[in-house]
């Protein structure tokens, strides 16, 4: 009686573990999508999601920063003159992509907080903005549906270097830019 209730234990904890990988590689099995966007000079530029990883028409060797925040976040609006730094710094091997989570912002309000607050990177708009932003941040681990701004994921040819939420120091973001180039 004892062995039948140590055999049947083992074998329902054997299917527990077993459905929760069944689970796992469900979630990696994510299919790929394309979202549009435009930015503030009416380009288009494609960000593409394969699994958890996502890459921007044009980034071949390049570290992308997606830049997740809003025009009305202090922190957001601290953060964009640190990451016109980094492009400036690193304009040929990076790329700053900020996408606003507001809905239907107008790109003369995306103008507006980029001559105020010195943004001179990429400004994405249209009308795929906030489910970009919620599909990335859905990939990162431990990052809530209703996550806080500002949050930025780095990746380097679709692969996720670091991702970080809330307020960043510049120095944080420039040395995980240097690993992902390898300098």
């Amino acid at each position: 009686m004892l062995k039948k209730s140590i055999i049947i234990s083992a074998l329902g904890i054997a299917l527990f573990f077993q459905a929760c990988n069944k689970k796992e590689n469900e979630n990696a099995m994510v299919a790929t999508s394309k979202f549009e966007l435009k930015d503030l000079h009416n380009d288009s530029h494609s960000v593409e999601r394969a699994g958890n990883n996502f890459n921007l028409d044009g980034s071949k060797g390049k570290v992308i920063i997606f830049d997740i925040f809003a025009t009305w976040c202090p922190p957001c609006r601290a953060e964009a003159s640190h990451l016109s730094s980094l492009q400036e710094k690193y304009n040929n091997d990076l790329i700053v992509a900020g996408i606003s989570i507001q809905k239907d912002i107008k790109k003369e309000e995306l103008e507006a907080f980029a001559k105020e607050y010195n943004a001179k990177y990429m400004l994405l708009l249209g009308k795929e903005n906030q489910q970009v932003a919620q599909t990335i941040a859905s990939t990162l681990q431990g990052v809530e549906a209703d996550f806080p701004i500002p949050l930025m994921a780095m990746y380097k040819d679709g692969n996720l270097i670091n991702f970080y939420v809330g307020a960043t120091p510049e120095e944080i973001i420039e040395s995980d830019i240097k690993k992902a180039l390898g300098k």
